[in-house]
């Protein structure tokens, strides 16, 4: 297969964790709107035993629709499709009857488990086998980062890649950062070593409202997602979902002046960024008074930015 070829009609594994890598939900939220649309079933789970601190990331108990209690182990799933004949599935995020589609629908796994606490090398390792085994030609890492953004802006998706094929394929950067990373990173190097070509993809979730689900950041991350691989994935609730959550932070807004005060020099850094005219040197300019100004006048309900 060419490498083109390897996002558009590949054998492709969608990846996210529950944790430091998944501000907002958002990451987590987009994987599990895939999984409700595609015909996927699980096919291996990763024994928790050797990854996870119980004490940090703790079982719970659950009631069954039988009345039986359980236990429910934090874990990673790896889904596949059911077969290769199968339809996609009579169900979307709001229980449509209009399914996934697109020539590729049938060639998603997906990869949904809470981030491991330990034995990250090992755990990466045995992630990657499991990728070669089912054939994967492509790993699509998302994740979502807390930052300095307004909710009433559409949400940043940055997206790149460490293999320079895939970047001249896609027209994507190689990320610069430098820092603390998560899971995600530690299998998207191993998957590159592997010889498995990989993208990432983070959203920008606003960190003043870092408590709640961030709908509008997992729809960003879907609709990024339809630009690399041949589906198209029904939308189904999600939309009224984010109007709700705009409206929601509007209205806490409405009644917080320091808020209000604090998303108004948020839209104005963002929209002096994207104006057509916007030099370089204008964009620094506009960001480093948006900075002083925050630096002199700090919210009172504007906690720091940080990564999910």
């Amino acid at each position: 297969m060419k490498q083109s070829d390897l996002f558009r009609s590949g054998r492709l594994l969608v990846v996210a964790f529950e944790g430091w890598n998944d501000a907002g939900e958002a990451a987590s939220g987009a994987v599990r709107a895939l999984k409700d649309v595609l015909d996927v079933v699980p096919i291996a789970d990763i024994d928790p035993e050797d990854y996870y601190d119980f004490q940090f990331n703790r079982p719970h108990i659950e009631t069954d629709d039988d009345g039986r209690r359980h236990l429910r182990w934090p874990g990673v799933t790896l889904y596949g499709p059911a077969g290769g004949d199968a339809k996609p599935r009579a169900r979307t995020i709001a229980d449509d009857p209009i399914g996934v589609s697109g020539t590729n629908h049938e060639n998603i796994y997906l990869l949904l488990g809470t981030e491991p606490s330990r034995g990250w090398k090992t755990f990466a390792t045995e992630t990657i086998d499991q990728a070669l085994t089912a054939d994967i030609t492509g790993v699509i890492l998302l994740g979502a980062l807390l930052a300095d953004v307004p909710h009433t802006r559409p949400i940043a998706v940055q997206c790149s890649s460490e293999n320079p094929e895939v970047r001249d394929e896609l027209g994507v950067e190689r990320s610069s950062y430098e820092g603390p990373v998560g899971i995600l990173s530690v299998i998207a190097a191993m998957a590159e070593e592997a010889g498995i070509p990989t993208v990432s993809l983070w959203a920008s979730v606003p960190h003043y409202v870092h408590n709640a689900p961030s709908p509008k950041a997992t729809l960003a991350l879907l609709d990024k997602l339809e630009e690399l691989v041949d589906v198209v994935i029904p939308r189904g609730d999600l939309l009224d979902d984010v109007r709700e959550w705009e409206e929601g932070i509007d209205a806490l807004a409405n009644d917080d002046d320091e808020m209000r005060s604090y998303i108004d020099q948020l839209e104005r850094a963002r929209d002096a960024v994207e104006a057509p005219e916007a030099s370089g040197e204008a964009i620094a300019q506009e960001f480093e008074r948006y900075l002083r100004k925050r630096d002199d006048e700090p919210p009172a309900d504007a906690p720091g930015p940080g990564a999910g």
